[in-house]
């Protein structure tokens, strides 16, 4: 009975989002494209259903919460398809540490690793990197899950444990990842990190270093703002060290000669200390990546009980933003070769900057409900809005909250505003993907609509 009422609304839910892309079906085709029909109901977490994705098949439950869009984006890899601007960045970080960081046979000290399925475990999302069980990031509100114990990966750190415990001591890791979050220019719910790794023995991280032979990695004493209570200050400064250095490295050769840097201290579950650098460039700080000593516990639970080492993460599409001077992160998902050929160079160092293509105009909607009593989250109404208006949704901001002073009902207002990135947009066809945001914010996250 619950399972028929179940798919009944997810029968609703894909005949709205149907009605939606009749509008501008050419647009849409590929974004939504033509799927078995156990996708189409799996995605929205049929109990009893079962999803195939990449080639496997898992069975559905009270957590599976992804959407037709996010599908739709799984398997594209825009990270490894050649000249474009992901592939490029990807391209300079691996040749940098290719030339700069050698082996004792001279072959690259760090392997790339580009190509690990984005499906992943929870233990191996969260678990492995000794994130606690009740933290917010586990929320099912801020990722997509396939089912209770698997999911689409929100970080390449996911994959951290498994290589460490099959003996790697330097990597990277590239890939997409998934987060359910806002709607504006600089988030989307699929972008693409890059993740590296290193680890020291005892002899690695002293060589070099006056009486080194009589430091030691390890101590029992207590944690601090400083190390963690089983590393050496003289062990955690060294790694800390190298590891400042060796992005302070990176960051030079991708943005040049002569860039003011800054170091800000923060917190991460799975390293500490940890740090954020952030970049003065054109005259504002912005934050390119995260970084951090290792936590001892991860390391040594995957095997590696006598190295101690450092990782860091950055984000793919920040960096191509801020390189390229690409202001809405949805154009890395255009085909329109205006913007793909801006990126075609024969060396991958060679200076680009984006040629804006003709910017059409935005038509701006309001849309206002009043909150069911329970279960209703921001994310979801915006993974709504994503799975039904696309890439056409620009941005949507929340513009008023208001509690009615009797019932003590909450009404919010949000104000969306849907933007081709190729073409004009009418305000009819506008209005026809409006009026299904409409009807499906109220049939599925029983909101009483306002409009």
């Amino acid at each position: 009975m619950v399972c028929s009422a179940l798919r009944r609304v997810v029968c609703v839910y894909i005949c709205l989002a149907r009605k939606a892309s009749h509008a501008y079906r050419s647009y849409q085709h590929q974004a939504w494209g033509s799927r078995p029909p156990t996708a189409e109901c799996a995605a929205q977490g049929v109990s009893g259903s079962v999803i195939e994705l990449l080639g496997k098949s898992y069975p559905q439950d009270d957590y599976s919460n992804l959407s037709r869009k996010v599908l739709s984006r799984v398997g594209r890899n825009l990270h490894n398809q050649q000249h474009h601007p992901l592939w490029l960045i990807k391209e300079r970080v691996k040749e940098h540490f290719y030339k700069q960081y050698m082996g004792r046979s001279r072959t690259p000290l760090f392997s790339v690793y580009d190509s690990l399925s984005p499906v992943v475990t929870t233990w191996q999302n969260f678990d492995s990197l000794l994130i606690p069980a009740d933290h917010p990031s586990r929320k099912k509100g801020d990722n997509y899950y396939l089912n209770r114990t698997h999911m689409l990966r929100a970080h390449t750190s996911a994959h951290q444990w498994d290589l460490l415990h099959a003996g790697l001591d330097a990597f990277l890791v590239v890939g997409d990842v998934y987060r359910r979050d806002q709607i504006d220019s600089q988030h989307y719910p699929v972008f693409h990190q890059l993740e590296g790794v290193r680890l020291f023995s005892k002899h690695e991280l002293f060589a070099g270093i006056k009486d080194g032979e009589s430091l030691q990695l390890f101590e029992q004493s207590s944690r601090s703002g400083h190390k963690q209570e089983t590393h050496t200050m003289e062990a955690t400064k060294l790694i800390e060290f190298d590891l400042k250095q060796t992005l302070t490295r990176l960051v030079t050769h991708l943005f040049g000669d002569g860039l003011e840097i800054r170091w800000v201290e923060c917190y991460f579950p799975f390293t500490h200390p940890s740090f954020e650098m952030e970049i003065n460039f054109h005259g504002e700080w912005l934050e390119v990546l995260g970084c951090g000593v290792m936590e001892q516990q991860l390391v040594n639970s995957a095997g590696a009980q006598d190295r101690i080492g450092w990782a860091f993460g950055l984000g793919l599409e920040r960096l191509a933003m801020i390189l390229y001077d690409i202001p809405d992160i949805r154009l890395f998902w255009s085909e329109d070769e205006r913007f793909l050929k801006q990126f075609h160079v024969s060396d991958i160092n060679q200076k680009v900057k984006f040629q804006p293509l003709s910017k059409y105009p935005a038509v701006t909607n309001d849309i206002s409900f009043w909150l069911p009593s329970e279960n209703y989250a921001e994310n979801d109404f915006y993974d709504l809005v994503r799975t039904i208006g696309g890439d056409l949704v620009e941005k949507v901001d929340l513009i008023d909250t208001f509690e009615h002073p009797k019932t003590l009902r909450t009404s919010h207002c949000y104000r969306i505003t849907y933007r081709h990135m190729e073409r004009t947009l009418s305000q009819r066809e506008v209005s026809r993907v409006h009026q299904a945001v409409q009807e499906a914010a109220v049939q599925l996250l029983g909101v009483e609509g306002r409009f």
